[in-house]
Order: structure tokens, then sequence, then C-alpha cells
């Protein structure tokens, strides 16, 4: 099996070459960028399974990477590195879409470890399936976007379309609240008071033409969660 092929956005060159080494040692494939527009080029035009994005750089803000980078390739596994008391950024990171986030100070081990995990969820992603059909349309995973039969279309943002998907994937369990913040958010769920899930299956139910009061594609399961209604992803 060929090694997975890791690229390290920092521009702090001792921090740098830190981990390059130690992804090396492990046994990755590693490309290394200093600044923003050269991590962006491989980023986009690279062969990379995972990228380590340090947020602060010389020529530019992290996050604006991460958001370029999210466009043209939206399911690249993204891990942020970020300063103690950036929780802001951390937070904005989460919600254009990063994997997971690292502390600076980190430890070698901590970074390998999340790095590991990170790329591990990521070959769990189901890849066959290109569409998913619900009750007067189809939503198409790679373009993230709804066709309905009467030929009009719509686009989901990022997170609808993974939160669609997921449910999509599960379709007929119901899935609850925490679980939807942990595999799609990548957010921890215990002890976490959000209305983001709700607000996320509101907007997905208008764009989706689903009635809220009488759904039948995204269902309200009490107690529990969503759940996923319609019937097939078709590879």
């Amino acid at each position: 099996m060929a090694a997975r092929r890791v690229l390290v956005v920092e521009d702090d060159p001792a921090i740098r070459r830190g981990i390059v080494d130690a992804l090396r040692f492990e046994g990755y494939e590693v490309l290394e960028a200093g600044v923003r527009a050269e991590g962006q080029r491989l980023a986009e035009r690279t062969p990379v399974d995972l990228v380590l994005l340090d947020l602060v750089l010389p020529d530019g803000d992290g996050l604006e990477l991460l958001r370029a980078v999210r466009k043209s390739r939206p399911t690249l596994p993204v891990i942020i590195l970020t300063a103690r008391g950036q929780e802001e950024d951390r937070v904005n990171g989460l919600k254009l879409g990063a994997d997971d986030y690292v502390v600076k100070p980190f430890s070698v081990r901590e970074l390998l470890a999340r790095a590991g995990a990170v790329l591990r969820r990521s070959a769990e992603r189901p890849t066959g399936v290109v569409r998913i059909d619900f009750p007067g349309g189809h939503f198409e995973v790679e373009r993230r976007e709804l066709s309905f039969t009467d030929g009009s279309r719509v686009d989901l943002s990022e997170r609808e379309a993974e939160a669609l998907r997921y449910l999509g994937d599960n379709a007929g369990r119901a899935i609850s609240r925490e679980e939807l913040l942990e595999r799609v958010w990548h957010l921890p769920a215990r002890g976490v008071q959000t209305r983001t899930v709700d607000m996320t299956m509101a907007r997905l139910r208008e764009k989706l033409r689903d009635d809220s009061e009488e759904p039948r594609v995204i269902l309200t399961v009490r107690g529990k969660g969503y759940m996923f209604a319609a019937r097939g992803g078709t590879a």
C-alpha cells in the first residue's frame, strides 16, 4: 500500500521541521509549505491525503486557505494548528469544515494520534454513493446539489451537504444530535449546548421542499434526533 501523503503548512521553520521529521519517521510522505500561497497551490493541485494547517501565515489567513481548499476539494481532511487562546479561530475553522484541531504547544505524539484518527475517519467516508434519492428529486453528492423533477436545482452549503449525506447513508436509522455533532461537525458532543444541528435540519428541510409539519424526507425522532426516511443511495 502506498504511503499516505501529508501536507504541512506552517510558517515557523523549527515547528515545521519537527512535524515533517516525525511524520516521515512514521512512514508518511510529506510535502511542506511556509506560506499560504504555496500551501494552497499544493493542497489544490497535488494528491495529498491530509493537510496540517497553521492559521497564522505571513501572506494571509489560514482560514482563507481552508475556505479555498473546501471549495476545490471538499472531502480533503484538514487539521488546523492554533495557538492557545485562539478559541474563536478554532471554532471558525471547524465551521469551515476542518476535521480536527491541535493547540500549540502540542506533543508530536498527540499530533500523530490525531492525524491517524482523522485519516481513519476519512477512509470510512462512503465514496461509492454519488446520488441519494428523495421524493421529488435527488441529491448529487459530489456537486452538493439538489435536483428536482421540475428541472430546478438548489445548492447546499458544505455542512448541509455533509449532514444530508450522513443521514442518507444511514437511511432508516435514528441518529442522535450528539452523533451528528461528532460525525459531521467533528465536535465533542458531551456537555455541548447548541442548536446548530436543529437549525441545519430546518434549512435542509426548506431546501428539500420537505413539509416541516409533516416531513417525508428528514423525520424528527422524538427524544433521539433525526432520520432520513427516503430509501436509496444510487451508486
